[in-house]
């Protein structure tokens, strides 16, 4: 399949600028693989479509503050880095703006929150095929350690943030609840949208609630310049499958119960750890480069819980997947619920609404 097969029209005011007021007021869009049945609900709503036994899978992983600021103190020009990942102490892959003023060798000093030069300093040190930036970091023992003191949340391009008075609330609202091991670079998104109360009374229906860890990278959200699907290469993540998860996914798998995957990040960590197990959820850490789209066949996971997700993006084709396995038919379907989305006013993207596939 082409990239372009993936694209969509989307009106620019139904990018969600801000979340909803409360998180589970979010609205909830039912899609029903067998038959393409489209139901409209509130997110709270989601317990209806629950039995007991079934198994509803979230990703822990934390939002850290990966958007730094700096300036050349030589040429007073001004840098965003976005880190990616870290490959040792004081040692991370970052995407750097501009990236053509951010050479080898050069130092960059780094800006606190008041936008005062700090003792910090980050030297570009390799350039990859990418044009991504290996920076050292300089004047603290691990950078890691300081993020919240000199890093902002770090939020998607598409939403526009004019003043900073919105800071505080993105880092609050750019996290899910369950959020506890350090190490995104964006949200699992799908997860944004439950409160405590709200899983709360999910535990007392019987439904097991699991956590796996993907720490969400370039992987997830890098754009597919390839115009066929064939040529995209994914980007390596991060994931840890908790040992007490795999064995409860493994015992509802044989009583005949659901997997409901909390994202697709969380979904991801399944299907790859089933791809390295033959088929059984397999614990332990692991790194992934899983690409689903269009026909892909999924062991694990039977129902997934997402958001909407940008034109063209490998988001999007997983969708497309989940919803007819081992067929292409989902995009059809898919592609259909979004332009009844679009229609119905739906909230788009990392704070927009949910979408429910079963």
């Amino acid at each position: 399949m082409r990239t372009s097969d993936f694209d969509y029209e989307l009106p620019e005011q139904l990018i969600a600028q801000k979340p909803a007021a409360s998180r589970d007021q979010s609205r909830l869009l039912v899609l029903r693989r067998p038959t393409g049945k489209i139901e409209h609900r509130k997110f709270p709503d989601l317990l209806e479509y629950l039995r007991p036994g079934d198994v509803l899978v979230i990703n822990d992983s934390k939002v850290i503050p990966a958007r730094l600021r700096g300036i050349n103190a030589s040429t007073g020009t001004r840098f965003e880095l976005l880190l990616l990942e870290e490959v040792a102490p004081n040692d991370w892959w970052a995407m750097l703006r501009p990236g053509k003023r951010a050479r080898l060798n050069t130092r960059i000093n780094l800006l606190g929150h008041d936008k005062a030069a700090t003792d910090v300093h980050a030297t570009v040190t390799e350039i990859n095929s990418e044009g991504h930036r290996r920076v050292q970091f300089s004047g603290t023992k691990n950078i890691f350690n300081i993020l919240e003191q000199l890093g902002e949340t770090p939020l998607p391009p598409y939403i526009k943030r004019a003043v900073k008075d919105h800071l505080a609330e993105d880092a609050e609202r750019y996290q899910t609840v369950f959020a506890k091991i350090p190490g995104s670079v964006a949200a699992p998104t799908a997860g944004l949208h439950f409160t405590p109360q709200l899983l709360k009374r999910i535990s007392a229906m019987n439904i097991h609630l699991c956590p796996v860890t993907l720490h969400v990278g370039l992987g997830t959200f890098a754009p597919v310049k390839a115009q066929d699907l064939a040529e995209h290469l994914m980007h390596e993540e991060r994931f840890q499958v908790p040992e007490q998860t795999a064995r409860i996914i493994q015992a509802a798998k044989a009583q005949g119960k659901r997997v409901i995957a909390v994202g697709t990040t969380s979904l991801r960590v399944l299907e790859s750890a089933a791809l390295a197990n033959s088929g059984r959820t397999k614990p332990g850490p692991g790194r992934t480069r899983l690409f689903a789209h269009p026909p892909f066949e999924f062991r694990i996971v039977d129902a997934l819980l997402t958001n909407f997700h940008l034109p063209r993006s490998t988001l999007l084709m997983l969708v497309c997947a989940f919803a007819a396995p081992g067929s292409t038919r989902g995009r059809e379907l898919v592609l259909s619920a979004y332009a009844e989305a679009i229609r119905e006013q739906y909230r788009f993207f990392s704070y927009g609404d949910a979408m429910l596939i079963v």
